[in-house]
């Protein structure tokens, strides 16, 4: 310590060596000291054309040593202009070995060797010149392209400046070189540049931050310093250093700074983020601005300017940080040795709907062990090995005593895996032999090990994405493999036993290559670091097996490309490594990885593919002596002499492909060019090669002809010679597996697969077979039983890629629908293609047949169903409907169901909410349920995903639905019988039930789970998973005996729960007298085969059986004749009762409806409805005999009333801590605080074409407005400038400088709450789900504005959330339905504990001076929470203190910590009550307001309140400490000796929804409800907005024609008018008491024609005409007596037209007032548009300047031409649409909108309510529509684009869709979070307006 004690706190090289007097520094060439005019002092200027030859050298001489250990190198320096300069910087590490780190603007790209790293030096150059800004723009390209950095790379330009470079000389040698820094050695610094001087120091100085700033502000001097006066740069008074200078810190802060190259950052040297300004204010300009802007201003330079921090803060106490422990190794050893076969990996149980918590659903606890990530960066001073992982691969589950207890589905597992078809996923290069013989191979994230003689196979699952590299060791008992992506991770198992015994993260992203060596101590994985470099790393895997660590032996980097590496197997330190234009040996010796290159000659060109050593052992050879052997793409194989490292020599092999005659003749190397050769393999007697031309060739080893060789249908890109020579591996790119047996020359596939995701499949239960439609194009038949492939069909046409499959329930045929919508059907056994229909328009979502094989369906995704005769060969048509199914290719591959009595068909359709069934043979409807009103309470609309019968004997329809619920519908009546919420964590995409009605099996993303069906057991489902990618469809076998799943691969799993039924029936005696010898193995599959007969012998006699005689047969779910129960006034399986059950729609007639119905079944039985309902019998008449809809809706309503009397109750699962609360409905707190969403109609549209990222034809560019419905939504940090709000789902980030925006999109709902983490680095905001599911918490990294994670746990809103106050913990609380608090951490946003409460939360903060104590303040006083880490488990201890009885009877809503432990609550009286935080008392109150005060906040000394009566109030609180220490009882406002005073008050618009102010309480902003944010400023008492928007929804958005303005107008009454493009508020006209509901820019004649006017319209039936210059009303007319709906200027300013609710339009003169037309053409109907065109129309025979048009809610346009001037009108044409009858109310349908086509006045195109969802154009010329597009949902509003034909469409479903009107080519914009009402493009077309509600967001167009 003592020698480097002299080295603190920096060393001062010059002075050191003393570099004036030359005696210990070396000059050499042109070097001289002269005095620089910028410093102001001396310098050397080093100036030369060769830098090797001028330069200054420090220490003398090579063999000093400068001995100086400080960690950052400062260089104080300035280039010199166009000119190159090097810096060569010598250090040394821990190992002696010394390196040089160079920089330089010569070096184009980074480059590294073992001694020497070589970084390129971007110069910067003055703010605000040329060279500035093309390198920001090369930069901001270079993230966005990535092109080439070397543009950037030359001679420093004219206006470069000098610089303060720092390199961080420890993390530089730690993570390009894995060692650990020592010392600096020397310096060399060469021409051309001029240095001031050079430094060495521990610590990180800032140079833009003097001495009296850091004592000013408080800066701690372990973070950022302030720079040494002989390190300064000098700085004019009122400059600011980064303005003048540059500095460049290696690495850079910033995440997105390239990690190879020395470049200037945006990011402060502390790295947080921003950079520090001088605390002295610009001087501005003198310029004219506007009166709003102005007020901006003042504001900004008041927020924005640093105050003094206070000297003495609050101590942050952390009594104990709760922390997860970890197991010890040997114990995780131990529980994975006791653990379940490899199946258990990936089944799990769950219990219905609970939730994601720390606590598994079986009782036990899950505890994941990690090992935290240490790198020799981060500890200079540790190990040379770094431990990378523990030996645990899953969590340790510890039993808990009420699991046992819990009725669980048994048997347990339900499901094993027993086959999968697939091979590959992410590579085909990776497969390998076992010593056995057996073959391990990779399917997508599964690794499959299979028995070549017997086709068994094993599974090894642990990996979460696909498989990119296997390896053994050389006896085969460990296998090691690596996954793909961006998470690194390599996982090591015990090949007998099957199970993981390691698992560990990898430096490198994605390892494409492992190799172990033969004693199985070292591992070697090639891959790419996160900046794309090659990535070679060596781990020490001799304890892995034995419980131990896995550790980092070496690694390295490299700028050469590899393949393939493998370490020798006679020396476990050496390997061998290939790629393009190279081939390098590879050594590890004392920590370190160095490679050798082996000179290629002119061979260095080839891209070489694989290499491989020779085989053999010879006592009287070296080890070394060895011949390596590598491969090439052209052909080439070199044989190099490792010893030697040179070439002995060069082959050419596998010439072009010949003629069939000459293929038979053996083919040597002197003949025609090589081709690729992809694999080598070598034995000791014979060479295998894999080539491009898909042949697996034998070779001798001198490799003279072919003599064995095998042709694959693609190229091969695997050879494996097994380790007994006898087979040859060999994988292809088209994903074949297969092997060739080299004694009997017979090639054997053991594998085929599909090349892209598997889309559906089909059993045939009679030949055990399986046809599978992929993404690739083909349609393949598969053997269920031996997995072989049995045929192939490919279609001819290539876009044609089929979808959807079905067997012939009997025959061998089977039919498939593409995307072409053809349908086909194909015949089996002779391979021909029987019919080939062509009826459908869009993509084909469903084929099936019916049961008894007589019937075929089709549907496609506009909405077209087909019906076939299957009984015929070429199955004929029988009938087509059109728009019957719902729209959409979502629901494929089984969007069709047909009942097991073949009678019924059922379906989602027409529309996405509603279910159809029809009758099977006819197509005639039979029901139609709405399942959007089947949940009476839900805010949002739920659309139907697929439709399932089950067996017929159940009377049940099941629907999955869009809010991940399952629904139990009654087939004859559409009545809701029971529901399951939260079936998966996505949409179910696939339901299936058993035939005997016991078990349902459903799919939900890469999930499968088997139900009990009845649902009557406390865990009634298991969960199986295993796929890589969502699961497509699941289902049956026909024989019941078995579940396939496909989705990246064919899943084909055992269901055991048939086989142990089956079992005990054999083995019963009742059954038989003498059981037939089976051999072992052959019981189940016979059984399989005669059930499959059995079953389908049946099918054709039942067909023909009386509905009675089918009826007979009892089932054990329901027995014969049994109808569904009533069940309109039931509970719904949620515990929420039902209060009135919604009536399905059907159509009038239904075809034999009594004809199911025997007399003699009039006696219901019981039906099961929820889990625990217990058996009740009702006494219900029987239904009619001539049953019509009518009739049945009479009897609902009869039921609804005899329900009511009879209370039926249900019992629900408990999922959630804190359910049993909702037993009964939860009722809305009384309090402003508690936050409540706004009503919306309508959810999120489900299928929405995102556009791909960087192709959006909208850019979102401003958001106006500000949520005021949200509760502490806006958060302001004054120490680092970070302003943001909400805004409906977006969350809005705001500069104050400039006014720009950022807008993070990650909700889909209103947002409501947000919250800043204390270091403002972290955002937190709060939403509900989609569509009424778990709440969604998403957290934004402020810095790189990305999105790091998203968390889901509250059922309901979120209430309120918090960070601790370090930042390490987080909660959230939920609204009343939920009411619970969940805390999570921070490092992982794991859910840490949750509790339970009994009264609604309002508020909720954590103690500034206890890292684990916080409160909730609600209905039910205040709770006190203690944070207690236990081991492996993190409580809440909870204490709740009610509030005390002299304040009255009142909730707490608001609250905030002062910083002497004293906390604040407000109430919904108006009291603020002080407690103390160490005794939980409360000791003080005060009556604060005169109504609810939902906003409190406490700065030192000075307390503000913020309440519903629109007040907010600065108090002085110093008395309440003094109080506190007296220890008197509670007080109250009427005691007179407390001093606690009101310093100010202000009243602003609206309620006070959420404040932030700085520490001293002097200003801040305060959002209210009205939706405004107001800048505060208590010592000056002003008030000023900041954001502003409107109340209430927006009605209408316009531009200017210059664009230089916009307006707005609501139903808050309001006009308001902006300026563009700062989107400034200029003027605003209030009318009380009406609605502003349209609004128009007024071209009015006036002489100034820049004298500009707004005309709006009024809920009274006036108008009002204001002029924008003088701010005033200059018009008012009243020519309608109801609501005026439209209002338009005409083209030349003449008139304006109005249209009114009664549908009269209005003629009026803005010059006189008067009314001089109206016209009655459209009455009784509201005007919804009219719009104004200039033309000249003599081709229609008309006179006129200009159109219009007009469009009523009846759905009709009329078009008139007029010359106002003449006061001529005349009717050009009358358009009337057509609609299907609807019941509803007119103003609920959807609008009828026209407009006239920008680009041809003469085209009007029209949308509404009609016969298809869809956009009209029709010529006025040709008297006929032209052209049609179709819409997936109702337009609410429409815009067309002046200056390009794009159309803009907004709908109730959230949705903006812009539509390019010639080819149909849309995107869609899921954006807003309430119906899109409003959309208007700017008049020259480069901007759109859209609205909903009150959000008005402003796009740039970028078009389609």
């Amino acid at each position: 310590m003592s020698s480097k004690a002299w080295q603190q706190p920096y060393v001062n090289i010059f002075k050191h060596v003393k570099v004036e007097e030359w005696r210990r520094s070396t000059k050499e060439g042109d070097v001289a000291a002269l005095t620089d005019k910028t410093l102001k002092s001396a310098v050397y200027r080093i100036r030369g054309c060769i830098p090797a030859s001028n330069y200054i050298l420090l220490p003398k001489t090579g063999t000093q040593t400068l001995g100086l250990t400080g960690r950052y190198f400062y260089l104080l320096f300035r280039p010199a202009p166009s000119k190159h300069f090097v810096v060569h910087v010598d250090v040394a590490s821990e190992e002696s070995q010394v390196v040089r780190v160079s920089f330089s603007n010569l070096f184009k790209e980074f480059k590294s060797t073992a001694t020497w790293l070589q970084f390129p030096f971007l110069c910067g150059a003055a703010k605000g010149s040329v060279y500035e800004s093309t390198a920001r723009t090369a930069r901001h390209g270079e993230r966005r392209d990535r092109p080439d950095r070397t543009r950037l790379v030359g001679p420093a330009p004219a206006s470069v400046r000098w610089t303060c470079l720092v390199l961080d000389l420890r993390y530089i040698l730690s993570v390009y070189l894995n060692r650990h820094y020592s010392h600096l050695k020397s310096i060399r610094l060469c021409a051309s540049m001029s240095v001031k001087n050079v430094f060495t120091s521990d610590i990180l100085f800032d140079p833009g931050l003097s001495f009296t700033e850091a004592k000013q502000a408080g800066v701690s001097l372990q973070g950022a310093c302030p720079m040494p006066r002989e390190m300064c740069f000098p700085v004019p008074k009122g400059e600011d250093w980064h303005d003048l200078y540059d500095y460049i810190r290696f690495p850079s802060t910033g995440a997105k700074m390239p990690h190879d190259s020395f470049q200037r950052g945006r990011t402060s040297p502390a790295g947080s983020g921003t950079c520090r300004k001088s605390p002295v204010p610009e001087l501005c300009r003198s310029v004219d601005l506007s009166k709003p802007v102005r007020d901006r201003i003042s504001v900004i330079e008041q927020m924005t300017t640093p105050k003094p921090r206070p000297r003495h803060r609050a101590p942050l106490m952390t009594t104990r940080v709760p922390e997860l422990g970890l197991p010890s190794s040997d114990a995780v050893v131990s529980d994975l040795r006791k653990s379940q076969k490899v199946q258990a990996d990936f089944r799990t149980s769950e219990e219905e709907g609970a939730a994601k918590t720390p606590v598994a659903s079986d009782g036990s606890v899950h505890v994941f062990a990690r090992r935290e990530h240490n790198s020799a960066a981060q500890d200079g001073d540790g190990e040379t090995e770094e431990v990378v992982s523990t030996t645990v691969s899953r969590p340790l589950s510890l039993p808990s005593k009420k699991a046992s207890k819990l009725r669980k589905l048994q048997p347990d597992p339900i499901l094993k895996l027993k086959r999968i078809f697939g091979f590959g996923g992410r590579t085909t290069k990776c497969a390998v032999w076992t010593k056995a013989g057996d073959v391990v191979y990779p399917c997508h994230a599964v690794i499959v090990a299979m028995n070549v003689a017997s086709g068994q196979q094993r599974f090894f699952i642990g990996h979460t994405d696909k498989v990119s590299a296997l390896a053994f060791n050389g006896s085969s008992a460990v296998l090691a493999s690596a996954q793909a992506g961006t998470l690194g991770v390599v996982r090591l198992w015990n090949y007998s036993r099957g199970d993981c015994v390691a698992v560990f993260k990898t430096p490198a992203r994605s390892l494409s290559s492992l190799s172990f060596s033969r004693s199985g101590g070292v591992l070697c994985g090639v891959g790419k670091d996160k900046h794309g470099k090659t990535m070679v790393v060596v781990w020490n895997t001799q304890r892995a097996t034995k419980g131990g660590e896995v550790a980092v032996l070496a690694k390295a980097h490299s700028d050469v490309d590899v393949h393939t590496m493998k370490i020798a197997f006679f020396d476990d330190t050496r390997m061998v490594s290939c790629g393009r234009d190279n081939i390098r040996l590879w050594r590890v010796r004392g920590g370190m990885l160095r490679s050798c290159p082996v000179n290629l000659g002119e061979y260095h060109t080839l891209d070489f593919t694989d290499v491989a050593f020779e085989e053999g052992y010879s006592a009287d050879r070296d080890p070394e002596d060895r011949t390596l052997f590598a491969s090439s793409g052209s052909g080439h194989i070199l044989e190099i002499d490792y010893k030697t490292v040179a070439i002995k020599n060069v082959r050419r092999l596998l010439p072009a492909p010949q003629t069939r005659h000459q293929r038979r003749d053996k083919q040597t190397l002197s003949t025609a060019p090589g081709i690729a050769v992809n694999s080598i393999s070598i034995s000791s007697a014979f060479c295998a090669t894999g080539s491009e031309d898909g042949y697996l060739r034998l070779w001798p080893l001198d490799f003279s002809a072919v003599f064995l060789e095998a042709e694959h249908e693609g190229p091969v890109t695997l050879v494996s010679i097994s380790s007994d020579g006898l087979g040859v591996l060999a994988a292809t790119a088209t994903g074949n597996l297969g092997y060739l047996d080299v004694g009997t020359r017979q090639y054997s596939t053991l594998m085929r697969s599909h090349t892209d995701t598997v889309l559906g499949f089909s059993v045939d239960g009679v030949h055990r077979h399986i046809t599978t439609a992929s993404r690739d194009g083909t349609v393949r038949v598969w053997d269920l039983d031996s997995m072989q492939q049995l045929y192939d069909f490919v279609s001819e046409d290539t876009p044609d890629t089929p979808c959807s499959v079905a067997f012939h329930p009997s025959g061998q045929v089977f039919s498939c629908g593409s995307s072409s919508g053809t349908v086909r059907v194909f015949n089996i056994a002779d391979s021909t293609l029987l019919a080939e229909h062509k009826q459908h328009r869009g993509e084909v979502i469903g084929v099936t047949f019916s049961p008894d094989g007589e019937c075929m369906y089709s549907a496609c995704s506009s909405g077209t169903l087909c019906l076939y005769n299957s009984s015929q060969e070429d199955h004929r048509i029988l009938r087509v409907l059109g728009n019957v199914v719902a729209r959409g290719s979502e629901r494929g591959p089984d969007a069709l169901s047909v009942s097991s009595d073949s009678r019924s068909l059922a379906f989602v359709g027409p529309s996405e909410y509603t279910v159809m069934v029809m009758d099977a043979r006819s197509l005639d409807e039979l029901l139609r349920v709405d399942v959007s009103i089947l949940d009476a309470e839900s805010t949002s609309l739920e659309s139907a995903v697929r439709a399932c019968f089950p067996p017929v004997s159940t009377g049940h329809l099941l629907v999955s639905t869009s809010a991940n619920k399952i629904l139990w519908l009654s087939a004859q009546t559409g009545r809701l019988l029971r529901e399951v919420s939260k079936v998966h964590t996505q949409q179910c995409s696939s339901m299936s039930v058993s035939e005997d009605g016991r078990f349902l099996l459903t799919a939900g993303h890469k999930a499968v789970k088997v139900w009990d069906y009845s649902m009557r057991l406390d865990v009634n489902a298991q969960v199986f998973i295993g796929h890589s990618q969502p699961i497509q469809q699941v289902a049956f076998t026909p024989d019941q005996l078995g579940v396939v799943s496909v989705g990246d691969a064919i899943y084909y799993w055992d269901f055991l729960a048939h086989q142990q039924e089956s079992a005990s029936e054999r083995s019963s005696p009742s059954l038989t007298s003498s059981p037939p010898a089976f051999k072992p193995g052959e019981r189940v599959e016979r059984r399989r085969r005669s059930a499959a007969i059995g079953r389908f012998g049946r099918s054709f006699s039942d067909a023909r059986r009386s509905e009675a005689e089918r009826t007979d047969t009892p089932t054990r779910s329901a027995p014969a004749g049994s109808r569904e129960l009533d069940v309109s006034m039931l509970a719904r399986c949620d515990g929420t009762p039902r209060k009135a059950a919604p009536l399905p729609s059907s159509s009038p007639p239904c075809l034999d409806a009594g004809s199911s119905h025997s007399p003699d079944h009039e006696a219901l039985d019981t039906l099961s409805l929820c889990e625990d309902t217990e058996d009740t019998e009702l006494d219900t008449p029987p239904p009619p005999a001539g049953g019509s809809f009518l009739r049945v809706t009479d009897m609902v309503a009869k039921d609804d009333q005899r329900t009511r009397t009879n209370g039926l109750r249900t019992a629900t699962a408990v999922p959630h801590p804190g359910d049993e609360q909702r037993d009964r409905s939860p009722v809305r707190p009384d309090a402003y605080r508690h936050f409540t969403p706004r009503f919306k109609m309508f959810s999120q549209a489900q299928c929405a074409a995102a556009p791909p990222a960087g192709q959006e034809g909208l850019l979102l560019k401003a958001v106006i407005g500000y949520n005021g419905n949200g509760r502490g939504n806006m958060v302001w940090n004054p120490d680092t400038g970070l302003f943001a709000y909400s805004c409906g789902c977006v969350v809005v980030v705001e500069d104050l400088h400039t006014g720009s925006q950022q807008h993070w999109l990650g909700h889909t709902e209103e947002i409501s709450s947000l919250a800043v983490s204390n270091d403002a680095q972290t955002l937190a905001s709060a939403s509900a789900g989609r569509g009424g599911s778990q709440s969604r918490i998403c957290i934004w990294d402020v810095r790189d504005a990305a999105r790091k994670n998203t968390m889901s746990y509250h059922k309901g809103e979120v209430q309120a959330i918090a960070f601790s106050r370090d930042d390490l913990l987080f909660v959230s609380v939920g609204d009343y339905t939920d009411l619970r608090v969940a805390l999570w951490s921070t490092g992982t946003y794991q859910l840490l504990s949750s509790i339970a409460v009994p009264e609604a939360l309002h508020d909720v903060g954590f103690s500034p001076t206890s890292a684990g104590h916080m409160t909730c303040v609600g209905s039910a006083g205040a709770t006190f929470c203690f944070l207690q880490s236990r081991g492996q488990n993190v409580e809440l201890k909870v204490h709740r203190v009610p509030v005390p009885e002299q304040v009255g009877e009142v909730e707490l809503t608001a609250l905030c910590y002062s910083t002497e432990s004293i906390l604040y609550t407000g109430t919904n009286r108006g009291h603020v009550c002080a407690w103390e935080c160490a005794t939980t008392r409360c000791f003080m109150s005060w009556e604060a307001d005169e109504g609810e005060i939902g906003v409190l906040l406490c700065r030192g000394n000075r307390l503000m309140t913020g309440s519903n009566t629109r007040r907010i109030r600065l108090w002085a609180v110093t008395a309440v400490r003094d109080f506190q220490l007296g220890g008197h009882t509670p007080r109250s406002s009427q005691d007179r000796s407390v001093s606690v005073l009101m310093e100010q008050e202000m009243t602003l618009d609206g309620t006070v929804a959420s404040a932030a102010f700085d520490a001293a309480m002097d200003i801040g902003i305060v959002g209210t409800t009205a939706g405004t944010l107001w800048y505060i400023n208590w010592v000056e008492n002003s008030s000023i907005r900041l954001i502003s928007g409107h109340r209430g929804r927006v009605s209408s958005v316009v531009f200017s024609p210059s664009e230089k303005h916009f307006a707005t107008c609501g139903e808050d009454g309001s006009v308001r008018v902006w300026s563009a493009p700062s989107n400034e508020l200029v003027v605003q006209f209030q009318v009380l008491n009406q609605s502003c509901t349209c609004i128009c820019w007024s071209a009015l004649l006036s002489p100034d024609r820049g004298d500009q006017r707004v005309a709006a319209g009024y809920s009274d039936g006036t108008l009002r005409v204001f002029r924008i210059a003088t701010s005033e009303m200059e018009l008012k007319l009243q020519p309608h007596q109801v609501t005026v709906t439209a209002v338009q200027c005409s083209a030349e300013g003449q008139v304006l037209l109005s249209g009114g609710k009664d549908g009269l339009v209005a003629v009026s003169s803005p010059l006189t007032g008067m009314t001089v037309r109206v016209i009655t053409d459209h009455k009784g109907a509201p005007l919804s548009t009219i719009q104004c065109v200039t033309k000249k129309h003599k081709e229609f025979g008309l006179e006129g300047s200009e159109m219009w048009l007009a469009a009523s809610a009846d759905r009709r346009v009329s078009v008139w031409v007029s010359d106002w001037t003449q006061d001529r009108c005349e009717l050009l044409d009358w358009l009337t649409f057509p609609a299907h009858c609807s019941h509803e109310e007119p103003g609920s349908l959807p609008p009828s909108l026209g407009a006239f086509c920008p680009c041809d006045p003469g085209v009007v195109l029209y949308t509404g309510y009609g016969a298809e969802m869809e956009l009209s154009f029709y010529s006025l010329s040709k008297k006929q529509f032209t052209r049609k597009i179709a819409l997936s949902h109702w337009a609410t509003c429409l815009s067309l684009s002046p200056r390009s034909r794009l159309v803009a469409v907004g709908s109730n479903e959230r949705l903006l869709k812009l539509i390019k009107t010639t080819d149909g080519k849309f995107q869609d914009f899921p954006t807003h979070s309430d119906a899109v009402q409003v959309c208007q493009f700017s008049p020259s077309g480069r901007f759109l307006f859209t609205s909903a509600y009150n959000e008005i967001f402003l796009w740039e167009v970028k078009g389609l």
